[in-house]
């Protein structure tokens, strides 16, 4: 399993940051070649189930994940929710959380750890590399467009 952290820092106030983070179709926009579903009735919360459909024809996989952690920012304090990923080709989880930044931003934290089946730990340095450049690119897209 490989790990990584992404951090940033926009300037929205934190119900917005967590707004655009939570809006789980929208992470199908900023993932090349993935559609995201919810497939569990709104509003989201604990038990709420996600697939990431990702690739092309015979060579897509999904990527099924449940909210784990729902705890909303709420009255300035952070939030956090946890998704933990159910696949049976990529497993592990991602936690998004929004906290009070510096000058009345936002600090955006990513953690991720995921392990991707029949992938050899050999290649575990640029499955940490390529999440790491198509995460970044994901949660800057999110966060940029409302």
């Amino acid at each position: 399993m490989v790990g990584f952290l992404l951090q940033r820092t926009p300037p929205l106030p934190l119900d917005e940051a967590w707004r655009r983070l939570t809006e789980w179709p929208r992470h199908g926009d900023a993932v090349p070649l993935t559609r995201v579903t919810v497939v569990t009735d709104p509003p989201t919360g604990v038990g709420t189930r996600v697939v990431a459909r990702t690739g092309i024809g015979p060579f897509a996989f999904d990527d099924p994940m449940e909210v784990t952690v729902w705890c909303p920012p709420a009255d300035g304090r952070p939030g956090l929710v946890r998704l933990t990923k159910r696949g049976r080709v990529v497993l592990g989880w991602a936690e998004l959380e929004v906290r009070p930044g510096p000058g009345g931003r936002t600090r955006v934290l990513w953690r991720e750890e995921l392990r991707v089946r029949g992938l050899p730990a050999l290649f575990d340095p640029l499955l940490v590399r390529v999440s790491r450049a198509v995460f970044g690119r994901a949660v800057d897209s999110l966060l940029r467009k409302g």
